[in-house]
């Protein structure tokens, strides 16, 4: 046998797994966590078989979804993190998490309600926040970032976000970038700024893992 099938084996294989992995983490968002394993390998375009394959149970394709959707969190905030224009990083940050949210933010609640125990997100969070920090420090440093914004604000955005996966799900993408285009727009640094209200405080009241 050929050194490149079993390679193309490994690939395919992969490839599958993230299609199914994704299409469970659409459903779920859609539908919640009542979605059958047969919808779900319908949606990913793969045979039960193939699907019952990498994963044995329900249980660990729900655990490996979200799995993915902390990964994609990350992601979006190491990114725009490592932007060298910091004001252009944070503001990918902001729009790309809220239109993850937007999407998703009804698996992540019900995930939540259903396996309180599954993971762990302080370190998560813990990680994330930092990178957020210093990346507001760079903007504020930079003059786009409004001198009085502070670290509790992302919280504040996190929280007023979540009303958009109410929104029909056709329409959810699109009212997310709007809403993080006038978030935006409030953040920027402007010689007509007037002072904002004191922080809230609401670390401690917002159970939201994706960040």
């Amino acid at each position: 046998m050929s050194p490149t099938v079993p390679q193309r084996l490994r690939s395919d294989a992969q490839e599958n797994r993230d299609r199914i992995v994704e299409a469970a983490r659409e459903l779920f968002a859609e539908s919640g966590l009542d979605v059958t394993i047969r919808q779900v390998a319908r949606r990913a375009g793969v045979g039960p078989a193939t699907l019952y394959r990498r994963f044995p149970s329900k249980q660990d394709l729900v655990l490996a979804a979200f799995r993915s959707e902390l990964v994609a969190c990350r992601t979006i905030v190491t990114e725009g993190a490592a932007d060298t224009d910091p004001w252009r990083g944070l503001c990918a940050v902001i729009e790309r998490i809220t239109v993850l949210n937007a999407r998703n933010q009804g698996f992540t609640d019900a995930f939540r309600a259903e396996h309180p125990g599954e993971a762990d997100f302080v370190e998560h969070r813990r990680e994330l926040v930092g990178e957020l920090s210093v990346l507001a420090r760079r903007a504020q440093s930079a003059g786009m970032l409004r001198a009085d914004f502070a670290l509790d604000d992302f919280d504040l955005i996190l929280l007023a976000g979540r009303g958009l996966a109410r929104a029909p799900i056709a329409t959810r993408a699109d009212a997310a970038r709007r809403f993080a285009a006038l978030t935006i727009e409030g953040l920027r640094a402007a010689p007509t700024n007037t002072p904002l209200p004191a922080p809230a405080r609401l670390a401690s009241t917002i159970a939201d893992p994706t960040l």
